[in-house]
């Protein structure tokens, strides 16, 4: 899968898709000049990255029945990449998103970036190589009954995580789930997917920003002791 970096988690349209605003029209635009640029001149290659960002742009839509009702037509969709070795590892980016908003009006937001693209990979690399190692030492205790693949010894109880590490996805421009489990694009859930299993790993409860405590006056001094 390729890597998000923090250029493409600025231009998400998942966020304004979480937002309640239906992006109609999205063309995105790249010149690059390092490797990666050379390689996506290839037809073939180019071709990867179209389905993988058209995908995304699918499953936005099959995940928003409000904005794109079943049978509705989805945004318009371009890409353009251009190999432009001057520039080297400094990549440009704009992309250009039209809303449709209140009364029949529109909106478009445009946005250009300039980053060195080798150093926003680096660290990702880095981040999915720990956070694979320690879900590799992760071992989730299974009641007696509730796995069918375990025998009957104590040791098969403890199972590890799916070989489809779906926590990934934060890092990941296109999300890798075990079949049969829902794809998640929202970014910002896909952050409290890593936050919450972590503090699992501790022995504490998930954070699920409600604030139920806080909201009851009879709660609220007790969630300040």
């Amino acid at each position: 899968g390729r890597l998000k970096s923090g250029q493409l988690n600025q231009k998400r349209v998942w966020n304004f898709c979480c937002a309640g605003i239906k992006p109609e029209c999205i063309a995105s635009y790249n010149h690059p000049g390092n490797n990666d640029g050379h390689n996506l001149a290839a037809p073939k290659q180019f071709r990867s990255k179209e389905i993988t960002k058209s995908s995304v742009v699918d499953d936005m839509v099959a995940s928003n029945k409000l904005l794109y009702p079943p049978g509705s037509k989805g945004p318009d969709h371009c890409i353009v990449i251009k190999y432009m070795p001057y520039v080297g590892d400094s990549k440009r980016a704009m992309d250009e998103y039209t809303f449709s908003i209140f009364m029949g009006g529109s909106q478009t937001v445009v946005l250009h970036n300039t980053c060195q693209d080798s150093l926003l990979a680096a660290p990702l690399i880095i981040d999915l190589v720990v956070l694979t190692e320690l879900m590799e030492r992760v071992f989730v205790k299974i009641e007696d009954g509730e796995c069918e693949e375990c025998d009957d010894t104590s040791e098969s109880s403890y199972v590890q995580m799916d070989t489809v590490l779906s926590i990934l996805s934060y890092l990941l421009k296109a999300p890798c789930v075990p079949e049969g489990t829902p794809v998640v694009n929202a970014l910002n859930r896909q952050k409290q997917a890593i936050d919450n299993l972590l503090r699992a790993l501790v022995g504490l409860p998930p954070d699920n920003n409600m604030l139920l405590e806080c909201s009851l006056p009879s709660l609220r001094g007790m969630s300040q002791q």
